[in-house]
């Protein structure tokens, strides 16, 4: 096996035991982020992928992570991420924020409230 994809699974192994012990109500949220989020957004590095990371976006302004070019609509939109917010958002960001770049819908309210219970339990 390569050397590289050996230091990438044991890179992975480390992280997933590192990571701090979430409360009952946020565990289901870190899976599903992981499976709808984590391929555009990076929570455990203030990195920017296809979308902004997400470290601290609970009391954030839209908009804000420096070194992301995010749209005019979603820079311009004055929203403070909290869990309303975060909900209004996840279910039809295009309704809330006309213009913005994302277009991953949450349909589902019982996953939505998971995934913001995960992430204000970072």
């Amino acid at each position: 096996m390569n050397k590289v994809v050996i230091a990438a699974l044991v890179s992975l192994a480390v992280s997933g035991h590192a990571t701090p012990a979430l409360s009952q109500e946020a565990a289901p949220g870190q899976k599903l982020f992981q499976q709808r989020c984590g391929a555009c957004h990076q929570l455990e590095t203030p990195r920017n992928g296809v979308g902004p990371h997400l470290l601290g976006v609970v009391g954030r302004t839209a908009g804000s992570v420096d070194g992301f070019r995010y749209s005019a609509a979603l820079k311009g939109s004055g929203i403070a991420w909290t869990a309303e917010t975060l909900e209004t958002f996840l279910s039809n960001p295009a309704a809330m924020v006309r213009g913005t770049r994302m277009a991953q819908r949450f349909n589902n309210a019982d996953e939505r409230r998971a995934i913001i219970a995960f992430l204000r339990a970072q």
